[in-house]
C-alpha cells in the first residue's frame, strides 16, 4: 500500500470535508441534523469549513465566525447528544487516516477531539 502523505493545501482539507459529509449524510442517525434541522447546502458550506481548518491547521486566519454559538444555536433547535458526537469524530477521523498522515493529520485529529469535547459540554444545558 502506498505510503500517505501529511495535510498541506486547502483542496487537502475540502476532500477529507466531501468524505467526511458523504459518511454524515449517509448515516440516518446524524444526516437529519444536517438535512432538516440545519438545513445546509453543502457546496456553501464547504468553504466555510475549509476556511475553519485552514486556520487551525495553518493558522491562515480566514475562518471569521463563531463556530461554538453556531452549534448551541443548532442545540437549541434538535439536541446534539454524546453518540452525534461519537459519530461525528468517527467519520472525520476515518476521513483523515483514508487519506493522510502526519502531523497535521495527528493535529486535526486532536484538535477535533478537543472542539467536539467543549462543544458537547457547552451543548449539554441549551
Amino acid at each position: 500500500m502506498a505510503e500517505l502523505r501529511d495535510i498541506e493545501t486547502r483542496e487537502d482539507i475540502l476532500l477529507i470535508m466531501r468524505e467526511f459529509y458523504d459518511k454524515l449524510l449517509a448515516d440516518e442517525s446524524i444526516a437529519y441534523i444536517f438535512t432538516e434541522v440545519a438545513k445546509i447546502n453543502l457546496e456553501e458550506h464547504f468553504p466555510v469549513l475549509v476556511d475553519f481548518w485552514d486556520s487551525i491547521l495553518f493558522g491562515s486566519g480566514t475562518y471569521q465566525n463563531n463556530a461554538m454559538k453556531v452549534h448551541i444555536d443548532l442545540a437549541k433547535k434538535s439536541p446534539l447528544t454524546a453518540q452525534h458526537f461519537k459519530t461525528w469524530l468517527g467519520y472525520l477521523f476515518q476521513s483523515i487516516e483514508d487519506n493522510f498522515e502526519g502531523l497535521k493529520a495527528h493535529t486535526m485529529k486532536a484538535r477535533a477531539q478537543n472542539i467536539a469535547g467543549l462543544m458537547e459540554f457547552k451543548v449539554q444545558n441549551v
